[in-house]
């Protein structure tokens, strides 16, 4: 393994302790949260608020960097506008968090705490992105 898979791997590890640690792997947390005239749970705030305090500094240090330290250029997106597809998949994307407790990285994350619960959720998140990918093809 390279250094840039090497940093992958600890980045991905360290982001699914956080994860863990946040509690973010129990999908009670995310539909306590969501809960807003019940039991509310404000920890997802927490947690959201910490990752743009995070990004806040990042973004302010990226534009003195001439590349990322393993890869030749930055990865930003560069489009502006909102179109249907995109509207469309965040709003799916948000119904299927409601519902399930679990985004794509905690859903991930919980394979290692609870795999037999979160295997459905990556199962079904694996087909749906499949399923996409078919769909798109064909267009």
């Amino acid at each position: 393994m390279n250094a840039r898979g090497i940093v992958a791997l600890l980045s991905g590890a360290v982001f699914g302790a956080g994860l863990a640690l946040g509690g973010m792997t129990d999908p009670a947390r995310v539909r306590g949260f969501l809960d807003l005239f019940g039991d509310w749970d404000p920890t997802l705030a927490f947690v959201m608020g910490g990752a743009v305090l995070v990004m806040v500094v990042v973004w302010r240090i990226q534009p003195r960097l001439a590349h990322p330290f393993f890869a030749e250029g930055f990865a930003i997106p560069t489009r502006k506008d909102l179109d249907a597809r995109l509207i469309g998949g965040a709003a799916l994307f948000g119904v299927g968090w409601g519902i399930a407790g679990l985004c794509p990285g905690p859903g991930i994350a919980a394979l290692v705490i609870e795999p037999v619960g979160a295997a459905v959720f990556v199962v079904a998140m694996l087909a749906g992105m499949g399923l996409v990918h078919l769909t798109e093809r064909k267009a």
